[in-house]
């Protein structure tokens, strides 16, 4: 399984991920995690609109392939199995990874 490589440009002061929603769906993952995730680790805001995201600031592409890879290790990959085929559910305050391949079930903290 290998990450989706982003599409990314930088317009003025904003830098846009194009393909952010092919991202999300090679990945299985809802638009807004992902985009709450990236504007966390890169302090800023951002916009979804569709099929892009925006971002305010200007972030090189390796700071996007890098953020989205340690997305993946933390919310897609099972920690037992290394396979992608995971969900997220959501009990009570804590979110945990659901692999359905193996079965596992680990704990990823509050989300």
């Amino acid at each position: 399984f290998t990450t989706p490589r982003p599409d990314v440009a930088t317009v003025g002061r904003r830098t846009v991920i194009h393909n952010f929603k092919a991202i999300t769906d090679n990945l299985r993952r809802d638009p807004n995690h992902l985009l709450k995730y990236l504007t966390g680790e890169m302090a800023t805001l951002a916009t979804f609109d569709g099929t892009r995201a925006i971002f305010q600031g200007r972030f090189g592409f390796d700071t996007i392939r890098n953020l989205i890879q340690s997305y993946t290790e933390k919310y897609v990959v099972c920690p037992v199995c290394k396979r992608p085929d995971t969900r997220l559910e959501r009990q009570k305050r804590l979110w945990f990874l659901k692999c359905e391949a193996c079965g596992a079930r680990s704990s990823i903290g509050a989300g």
